[in-house]
């Protein structure tokens, strides 16, 4: 009986390892995908800007660019946040246009280093709220206020 004991004892604290293993490679995974989908905003936001000289208004200018004769689509789809699970992204704006996108999400980051050179403002950051994926033509500069609390649905 004693044996049986043990045994569950340490099946328990087995599967108590086992779980946290899982749950942390589960956040790694999941930091990727949000490094992916932050990325394919940013690259649709560049790809807007460089056709037009404009930032979009919202992220149905993104899916469908409608600017000219032939419609253009710079994003494939909306990506939902893989941290939070939803597709409603806080916005970047300035003034009315959309130039980047973060997490809601003020959950701790795991990664803190080693990001690639374009996400090099990542390295050291707290939460996920400061991974912004954003696009700034040159000579612009964003100030900190011009985060926006609304989130990025399409209309």
């Amino acid at each position: 009986m004693l044996a049986l004991l043990i045994a569950l004892m340490l099946m328990s604290v087995a599967l108590a390892g086992a779980l946290d293993v899982w749950s942390l490679q589960r956040r790694r995974e999941q930091e990727r995908q949000l490094l992916f989908a932050g990325d394919q905003y940013r690259l649709a936001i560049l790809r807007f800007y460089r056709v037009g000289r404009v930032y979009p208004a919202s992220v149905d200018d993104l899916l469908n660019d409608t600017r000219f004769p032939a419609p253009m689509h710079h994003l494939r789809r909306i990506y939902p946040d893989p941290i939070t699970g939803r597709t409603d992204w806080l916005s970047l704006r300035l003034g009315d246009r959309i130039y980047g996108v973060y997490s809601h999400s003020d959950a701790p980051t795991i990664k803190r280093s080693g990001f690639p050179r374009r996400y090099q403002e990542f390295e050291n950051e707290q939460t996920y709220q400061g991974w912004k994926f954003l696009y700034l033509a040159a000579g612009l500069r964003a100030a900190p206020s011009v985060a926006s609390g609304a989130g990025i649905r399409p209309r």
